[in-house]
């Protein structure tokens, strides 16, 4: 078994640490680069009746 798994860490959680980690080790230069790698958007859509309602961005 791997060692997240027995860590109770499931895959994603794991890939994260790990990624976080290794921005952290570059140098000042290249972890500018990363670190935009880093940002995220999300679109959440509001269903309902077969229908989207609202769309709420984060």
């Amino acid at each position: 078994m791997a060692a997240w798994r027995t860590a109770g860490l499931n895959y994603i959680n794991y890939s994260n640490i790990a990624a976080r980690l290794l921005r952290k080790a570059l140098k000042p230069e290249l972890r500018v680069q990363a670190a935009r790698r880093d940002d995220s958007h999300i679109k959440f859509t509001k269903w309902q009746g077969g229908k989207p309602e609202k769309v709420i961005t984060e």
